[in-house]
């Protein structure tokens, strides 16, 4: 899922270069949303482990 967010996340830099900045922003836009699945996804794994940890 990572590898997503470095994907919209060079599609930003090569759009910002080539002056479309609706694309960039856009692109950047997903990138942050897909970032924030990914760390919520952790977050949530983390504690689901560690509480599953602690009863056993």
């Amino acid at each position: 899922m990572l590898a997503w967010v470095v994907i919209f996340l060079l599609m930003a830099v090569v759009a910002a270069v080539f002056g479309f900045g609706a694309v960039a922003s856009a692109s950047v836009g997903i990138a942050k949303i897909i970032f924030f699945l990914a760390a919520a996804g952790f977050v949530g794994s983390l504690a689901l482990y560690l509480l599953r940890r602690a009863k056993g």
